[in-house]
């Protein structure tokens, strides 16, 4: 998803490090009593950076009995039960180990059977975005022209006066007719309304005339921002609508800024729906006023996922410093370095390729895509990486085409020549589609491919167009990755997708597409493989093993019981899991009543 470009003051990072820190998380509603729950008494004390009474008297506030429990452990056998006291693992075992614990104030879950998970990790999601596109307009599953015009219509019709059209997640690749849009589809049903819908991808929008004129764009000018584009009519150079990437604060420099109030709202929504399919972390990719959100749900003790923060400003320069006056509070929230970008997206035919796309023309402006704020050959963003390094800071850059990865992983190589050896576990979000020779550098590097397996079951009914087949080979490619040693975690990147993991595992596990076919099977993961980059990997990549990732005695006690196993359910029937249970620090944040 394209980066925010807001400046954000250190002032407010200090305003950040003065709020206080709750101790838990709370639960939402009475939903955190949950048909399989049962009371061995009284309930016991809400989860918290304090013992409880059970936890002094060496028993249990929590059991969970009758499971099918993964732990995460590679090689290790299934358990049956669990104990939580406080926030953390008391015991993991048989039943009869588990019971001897129950106190007379003990929960006790009967799971009945059920597969019970590590709490799930969407490591890669842009949370109050999502949040906040639940609200807006949704465009991602029109079918064509008409529908996407309509919906944006209706939209029109119950906006007020000075409101803007947001939202979109659109893409036309799958339709009969795949040409882009064109303001023209909009301008009659939306007058003045001015909107700005982004395609899913987010590296390319949609704005109609009204938006256009607020930003000064028009057939005269302003000429193309480096690292975006400006599309215009070939006959009479005309703006479409269509503006990609660094061409896209023109118009978003134009919308009224979100309240936070608005910005909390979203994030309540936000993590409620993740809750849902038993996430319990997220990685989010922020700007600074989106980070925000976080440390004011501490203060109100309002927080029921984990989060590890990587700030989207630039130059990040500026705010080596700034970055680690974020306190980490509990386990709760941290910030863990900077969000960068070296490249587009495929679809938006803005990754930087080495040979020129496919479905490329005489009159393709970027044959090849192009690199976002620096131009070839990379020495600046390479240096800036140096500083970042250097800080003690991780990494978290935006690769897509190989040529991009190409030059990211020299630049993470350089780092280790620079900065010598240390602990860095820099990451490539994305990491789509790579040089043959590429997959094994990864690993050698100590570089973690941060990628979302259901973009391969969305790009996968047309990638090839733009790749050829030979290119195809090596995209999404999960397989190779592993193979080589490499550290593969999984996300979402929501709101570019869903932000349902079980999506993505299946995506991963059967190569399948949106379509029904099934595309480049060779990457294919087992389901153990797909559920251990959800689960386990993401804790390694925040720095975050010791506390995270595995149902093992002293962790953390954030896991999941699932709706079925999807170990053994029919692959293609994967994607329709969802979390029965959803606990967090032992605490239940989520309950299918």
């Amino acid at each position: 998803m394209k980066r925010a470009l807001g400046i954000w003051s250190v002032v407010v990072v200090a305003w950040v490090c003065a709020c206080s820190s709750p101790v838990s998380a709370e639960a939402s509603g009475d939903s955190t009593a949950p048909r399989v729950v049962k009371n061995a008494g009284d309930s016991p004390s809400p989860a918290g950076g304090n013992a409880t009474s059970a936890e002094n008297s060496n028993m249990a506030d929590l059991i969970i009995v009758n499971g099918d429990i993964w732990t995460g452990v590679p090689g290790a056998p299934r358990v049956q039960a669990l104990a939580v006291a406080g926030e953390r693992i008391r015991a993991v075992g048989t039943n009869a180990d588990v019971r001897a614990l129950a106190g007379p104030k003990t929960r006790v879950i009967d799971a009945r059977g059920r597969l019970v998970v590590p709490g799930l990790t969407d490591a890669h999601t842009h949370f109050i975005e999502g949040g906040l596109q639940l609200s807006r307009v949704d465009l991602r599953d029109s079918a064509n022209r008409a529908e996407f015009a309509r919906r944006i219509a209706e939209r029109a019709r119950n906006t007020q006066p000075g409101q803007w059209i947001l939202g979109g997640q659109w893409t036309v690749d799958s339709w009969a007719d795949p040409a882009p849009p064109r303001k023209e589809w909009i301008d009659a049903v939306t007058g003045d309304v001015p909107v700005f819908v982004v395609r899913m991808d987010g590296h390319q929008a949609l704005a109609n005339s009204a938006a256009l004129k607020l930003a000064g764009i028009d057939a005269a000018g302003p000429p193309d921002p480096q690292g975006g584009e400006i599309v215009r009519d070939h006959g009479t150079g005309e703006p479409t609508g269509i503006l990609k990437d660094d061409a896209m604060p023109l118009v978003t420099s134009k919308i009224p800024p979100t309240s936070p109030e608005a910005k909390d709202a979203a994030l309540t929504a936000a993590m409620r729906h993740v809750n849902a399919f038993g996430i319990t972390s997220v990685h989010v990719m922020e700007d600074g006023g989106d980070l925000l959100c976080y440390p004011r749900a501490l203060r109100r003790d309002g927080l029921t996922v984990r989060v590890r923060g990587y700030l989207m400003v630039e130059p990040w320069s500026d705010y080596f410093h700034a970055i680690g006056e974020f306190p980490h509070q509990d386990g709760w929230f941290s910030v863990l370095g900077f969000k960068g970008y070296v490249d587009g997206s495929l679809g938006s035919r803005t990754a930087y390729m080495r040979a020129p796309f496919a479905d490329s023309t005489p009159s393709t402006k970027y044959p090849r895509g192009f690199l976002l704020d620096q131009a070839d050959p990379f020495d600046g963003f390479a240096k800036e990486m140096v500083g970042v390094d250097a800080a003690g800071l991780q990494l978290a850059v935006h690769a897509i085409g190989d040529e991009a990865n190409h030059l990211l992983l020299d630049a993470y190589a350089n780092l280790q020549k620079v900065n010598g050896p240390r602990d860095r576990r820099p990451r490539i979000e994305h990491a789509q589609h790579l040089l043959p020779e590429d997959a094994v550098r990864f690993a050698k590097l100590g570089v973690i491919a941060s990628m979302q397996p259901y973009h391969k079951a969305d790009d996968g009914r047309w990638a090839e167009k733009a790749l050829g087949p030979q290119r195809a080979l090596t995209t999404y490619a999960f397989r190779s990755l592993l193979d080589s040693g490499a550290t593969l975690v999984f996300g979402s990147d929501w709101p570019v997708v869903s932000a349902n993991p079980f999506e993505g595992i299946e995506a991963a596990v059967t190569g399948r597409t949106l379509d029904g076919k099934v595309w480049v099977p060779r990457q294919n993961l087992s389901v153990e493989q797909a559920l251990y980059a959800y689960a386990v990997a993401p804790a390694y990549a925040s720095f975050a093993e010791a506390e995270l990732g595995t149902l093992t005695v002293g962790k953390l006690a954030d896991l999941a019981v699932l709706s079925q196993d999807i170990f053994t359910a029919p692959a293609q029937g994967i994607s329709e899991t969802r979390a029965d249970l959803t606990i967090v620090g032992g605490k239940v944040v989520w309950s299918d009543n």
